[in-house]
């Protein structure tokens, strides 16, 4: 589970009191007519109301009734305000979390390195691209960069929230940094890769606040709809008059605006910028800085997830997991020589020998230190392994070839045995390392690539979600079909170079499916840029950062089903409400239609099934309920509805039954019981 941090701020409720204070002011200022052109169905209900208002003001001159048109002007102001509180609130809770990033990097200073060496201290919002900068045990580091120099132990918990502390250094797939978050132990060098305004964290603050979010896709379709069903609307009032005058009917402007602002599509047309807000403020909050709203959108449609093998499923380290004694060796000689060879291995490797090697003498915790008179012997690309000098002992670890020739020109001999337990190892898709004291092989050590945490479960759950996860590494095919086959995975493609990522991607989307690439390497970098929805670690390379639509803060491969579900609740919650809102549409018409008409023909009472006291009963009872509906659904907007895996026939299937049948019946119900407090309280 998640927790939070010391520096991170409480999630407080939607309908926190500040949080309302905020969206009940923002609710008036949105009331500019020039904010309201980005939502026209609210722009022709705040037309229509300040019309109806202008008429009600008339009628107090000159001294004539005016009760219904004032009730008229003022439930479709409050349609219009409550419209603008939803998109308000939704903004609200963007603007708080913005405010506490703020906080992260507020008065930063950055120790800036010269073109002769030299260091300064200046403003970390002076910083430009390629600036050079030295970051040291406590110091924050200024600004989003790649480091170039060093390793240091860097809590992000200010960014990210997670209070665990990571391992960041050069020349590796874990060379990034973000601006704001603060180094433990360790000296950097970090070259600068954004300018101020452009780093993550200025996107992500951007993005929560609602201030630079651009439309997506579908929304600008659903706003398209939504356009032409008004416009539609408005041809079919505007000629009601003459209809009206041609079967004798006599029809007033206040009652035609509540048809034309009940038969429009305002419920979704109030609600749709606060649900885009909102779900891209859940992507947020699980640390994912979106770069395009398409990518949004896509994450929602897809099929296929394509994975790095190595810091996307595994850790990227092998660990030692076992220790195979050799013929007439004891394992506690093993263990010895193995624990000697590793105690000065600064390596990943080196460093869980020496793991498994106090478990297995059942050494809790403790410093076990080489022998003064130690030499270490480091690995090379040309010895193909290490070891360590003691005294006349000579123990060294490393591949089998090249053990095997050490052990044959020392005049020793290398057991069959051995060679038999090396490939029993390799079989199994892991790395054997041989251990030797001088001419003499005392066992193999078992190294794996560990999965990590979480990943099993979490592939199983897109796979109940209907997306395929695809592997794809440079290993050999039986590590990679070991590795494949223990997280699951449904197919692996092993001994690829970096172009063949990139191929595969092309081929899956020319087969028509909507492709995920994760990755953090410079070479998943060409991959990145080809698929649909590119998810880069904000730990990983530049290169891959740049290359990504999205950047996953946490550094986490496991996110992709959060983004995933958070892609597929917006288009469900967008496609829910638009459902709940026709259907309403359609039960209004039966209100109103049947109260304009029904005087002059008196066979139109068929259609108030309702049996609606008056017309002027049930125009206003429509108008209300048009009104009250918005805020009602504020809460669905700004949650979302609950993603379940189940597939795209039986999500619409439950559509039409709950929020299609909730919009017919509801407006039945409500409008009926509104019709009997307006008559009883003889407010017409």
């Amino acid at each position: 589970m998640r927790r939070r941090s010391a520096g991170e701020p409480e999630r407080r409720s939607m309908l926190d009191r500040a949080f309302v204070v905020q969206a009940a002011r923002g609710s008036f200022r949105k009331l500019d007519p020039r904010h309201l052109l980005r939502s026209p169905v609210m722009l022709v209900t705040e037309v229509g109301a300040a019309l109806t208002t202008f008429l009600t003001l008339v009628s107090i001159v000159q001294a004539r009734p005016f009760s219904f048109e004032l009730q008229v002007s003022l439930w479709l102001w409050f349609t219009v305000l409550f419209a603008n509180f939803a998109e308000a609130l939704a903004e609200a809770q963007g603007s708080a979390r913005a405010e506490s990033l703020r906080r992260s990097r507020k008065d930063l200073t950055a120790c800036r390195q010269l073109a002769d060496g030299r260091t300064e201290l200046v403003s970390a919002i002076s910083l430009r691209k390629n600036d050079a900068v030295v970051v040291g045990d406590g110091d924050t580091i200024p600004g989003d960069g790649e480091i170039i120099e060093g390793t240091a132990l860097v809590d992000e918990s200010a960014i990210t929230g997670e209070s665990a502390p990571v391992v960041r250094e050069a020349g590796g797939d874990r060379s990034g940094v973000t601006g704001g978050s603060r180094v433990l132990s360790g000296r950097i060098k970090v070259r600068i890769t954004a300018d101020p305004g452009e780093t993550f964290l200025d996107r992500m603050i951007a993005m929560v606040e609602g201030a630079r979010r651009q439309m997506t896709p579908n929304e600008v379709a659903l706003q398209i709809l939504l356009v032409g069903l008004t416009i539609l609307f408005v041809v079919v009032v505007l000629s009601l008059p003459a209809m009206a005058h041609y079967m004798g009917v006599t029809t007033t402007v206040p009652v035609l605006v509540s048809l034309l602002v009940c038969l429009m599509p305002t419920t979704i047309g109030g609600l749709l910028p606060a649900i885009g807000i909102a779900g891209m403020d859940r992507l947020v909050q699980r640390n994912v800085i979106a770069m395009s709203g398409r990518a949004v959108e896509a994450s929602g449609d897809v099929d296929t997830v394509v994975l790095d093998k190595t810091g996307t499923i595994t850790l990227g380290n092998r660990m030692a997991t076992e220790l195979v004694p050799a013929p007439g060796v004891s394992h506690e000689e093993l263990v010895d020589a193995a624990l000697l060879s590793s105690l000065p291995d600064e390596t990943p490797e080196g460093r869980s020998i020496v793991v498994l090697c106090k478990n297995e003498l059942g050494i809790k915790g403790g410093d076990i230190r080489a022998p003064e008179e130690a030499t270490f012997v480091p690995f090379s690309a040309m010895t193909r392994m290490s070891g360590v000098d003691v005294g006349s002992r000579r123990v060294r670890k490393g591949a089998i070839d090249a053990m095997e020739a050490l052990v044959r020109g020392l005049g020793g001999y290398f057991p069959e045995a051995v060679k038999a337990q090396v490939e029993a190892i390799g079989r199994h898709g892991d790395t054997p390392m041989v251990v030797t004291d001088g001419s003499r092989v005392l066992g193999v050590v078992r190294l794996k690539d560990v999965l990590k945490q979480g990943i099993k479960s979490r592939l199983a759950e897109l796979r109940q979600m209907g997306i395929r996860s695809v592997m794809i590494t440079g290993d050999n095919p039986l590590t990679a079909a070991s590795i494949a086959a223990e997280a699951g995975l449904d197919d692996f493609i092993a001994e690829a170079k970096p172009d063949a990522k990139l191929s595969l991607i092309r081929k899956y989307q020319s087969d028509g499916h909507l492709v995920a690439m994760i990755g953090d390497g410079t070479n998943d970098a060409p991959a990145l840029a080809q698929a649909d929805v590119a998810v880069a670690m904000n730990a990983g390379t530049q290169a891959a950062r740049e290359a990504a639509n999205m950047i996953d803060l946490d550094s986490n491969p496991t996110k992709l089903l959060d983004i995933v579900e958070v892609g597929k609740e917006i288009l469900i919650t967008r496609g829910a409400l638009t459902t709940f809102s026709v259907a309403n549409d359609m039960a209004k018409y039966f209100a109103i239609v049947p109260a304009i008409f029904a005087a002059a023909y008196p066979e139109l009472g068929v259609l108030n099934v309702m049996r609606l006291a008056t017309p002027t009963s049930a125009v206003l009872a429509a108008v209300i309920f048009n009104a009250i509906i918005i805020p009602a659904l504020i809460p669905l907007a700004l949650r979302g509805v609950h993603f379940r895996a189940r597939s795209a026939s039986a999500v619409l299937r439950w559509n039409l039954l709950v929020y299609g049948m909730g919009g017919l019946v509801l407006p039945f119900l409500g409008i009926k019981l509104l019709d009997m407090i307006l008559v009883a309280l003889r407010l017409v």
